[in-house]
């Protein structure tokens, strides 16, 4: 099976069975377009694409993949400095822009347009299932952006595991309004709808009236965009008719979510994966769910935990320890960083997330963060932030709220809250939180912002909080 199987096939012509923003085209029209694009990248090994959220990206992305090619995404809001370093990096043969948009400095790789008046009916060789498919980069806390190489059997792994705990089939339309250079948005958000034969809308800028006007089956969304549809009563419940809301990239806060069932009728389903990973993790359309949890492993997926020293830990459901992989969906390493390789894998072959998670005696995986910014160690005590951030965010006076772990003299580290709220005091937090968590759970300091830094899919960056 080719990896856009659906798309590979298709006599689709219903009008708008991929739609972007204001344009759309039917499947068939994709094929043509794409393969136009194609032909063009031919004896090209590696293509960046400016990821802009247009269907240009959409066309220019598929036509890669017909020519067996691996695709880079370059964020559209990448500066200079990183803009140039995953060019060369990547040593990329050809940069995919829109036809008529800006061109590129003249020493970089080759320009090819875009260009959605052209159409060619080549049919390619589908390349070998373990070929590259995706270059994506992503960024460490330190240095500069990694290469995670994603091959063409990974991502049939994954949408395959997707399609069949989301009941995913070609009735569906799915909607988003999510960043076309991440897993997200690209891998699941374009992809998937052309291996399972979905229809897909992606409405542009990710406005909550636009999510709703969208009448769409299946949604994807990040906390912030749900949080922002949640707030929205009218937006919210105009999905109501929809199958399944699904939300990743971070926690959804549980007074979003609790909301959310309320307007829309709807439980959201959660999961959990990594770019290095993808998707391995997710409650299932046909099954419970549960606040705050991501689910449990997509098939051919195994999960375990281990404490510091690297020994396994029993399922418990309240001891905390590394997350690690293993399965089909694993990249096959960092482009040119065989130093990040070995710091990332076991001897025994499992991929070592840095997530810090508890697992239920029945499999199901809660995230608890980042071992390095959400694990706090105080006084002997291991402390989730994610609990923290919980219990703050119960109050109605916060409306966001990140907690990390900062240097204390005696408890060598303390827990510091950065909030944003309306009409409270730090220490109004600090005792609110002691009286619903245990005394040494409750912040030590809590400093109130306007806001938090956050990345493109709405992550708070807890890296730029320490740091500052």
């Amino acid at each position: 099976m080719s990896l856009l199987s659906w798309l590979s096939e298709s006599a689709d012509e219903r009008p708008e069975a991929i739609r972007v923003d204001d344009r759309a085209v039917s499947g068939a029209q994709l094929r043509r377009l794409a393969s136009a694009v194609a032909d063009d990248l031919h004896g090209v090994d590696r293509v960046a694409v400016e990821a802009t959220p247009t269907l240009e990206t959409v066309v220019g992305v598929v036509g890669a993949l017909l020519a067996g090619a691996a695709v880079v995404p370059v964020p559209p809001d990448a500066g200079p400095m990183e803009r140039d370093h995953i060019l060369r990096d990547a040593a990329v043969g050809a940069l995919l822009v829109a036809a008529g948009g800006d061109r590129p400095a003249a020493d970089g790789p080759t320009v090819v347009p875009v260009d959605l008046t052209r159409r060619s009916d080549t049919v390619h060789p589908e390349p070998d299932p373990g070929a590259t498919a995706l270059i994506l980069y992503t960024s460490g806390t330190t240095g500069a952006p990694k290469g995670a190489v994603v091959s063409r059997r990974a991502v049939a792994a994954c949408l395959d595991g997707l399609a069949q705990a989301w009941a995913w089939t070609p009735d569906d339309l799915l909607v988003h309004g999510l960043p076309l250079f991440h897993v997200h948005g690209l891998v699941l958000g374009v992809l998937g709808p052309l291996r399972v034969g979905s229809r897909l809308h992606h409405v542009g800028r990710p406005r909550p009236e636009r999510y709703a006007a969208a009448g769409g089956s299946l949604y994807f969304g990040v906390p912030t965009i749900w949080s922002r549809i949640a707030a929205d009563p009218d937006s919210a419940r105009a999905l109501r008719p929809a199958r399944l809301l699904v939300s990743g990239s971070a926690a959804l806060p549980a007074a979003a979510y609790a909301d959310l069932a309320t307007l829309t009728g709807h439980r959201v389903v959660e999961r959990y994966g990594m770019t290095e990973t993808l998707i391995t993790v997710s409650a299932r359309a046909d099954g419970p769910r549960r606040p705050g949890t991501v689910g449990v492993p997509l098939p051919g997926v195994r999960t375990r935990l281990v404490d510091e020293r690297g020994e396994a830990l029993p399922p418990g459901g309240t001891t905390m320890g590394e997350l690690q992989v293993t399965g089909p969906t694993l990249f096959d390493g960092y482009l040119n960083r065989p130093d990040a390789d070995a710091a990332t894998r076991t001897p025994d072959g499992w991929f070592r997330t840095g997530d810090v998670a508890t697992v239920d005696p029945d499999g199901w995986h809660r995230i608890v963060g980042r071992a390095a910014t959400d694990l706090i160690k105080s006084g002997g005590y291991r402390i989730g932030a994610g609990e923290v951030e919980d219990a703050l965010l119960a109050h109605p006076g916060v409306r966001e709220a990140a907690v990390v772990g900062t240097p204390h003299p005696d408890l060598g580290q303390q827990v510091t809250a950065y909030v944003v709220g309306d009409g409270v005091t730090g220490a109004e937090l600090i005792d609110f939180v002691a009286r619903h968590l245990s005394a040494h759970k409750r912040p030590r300091e809590v400093r109130l912002v306007d806001a938090l830094p956050r990345n493109a899919l709405g992550k708070v960056q807890k890296t730029r909080l320490t740091a500052e």
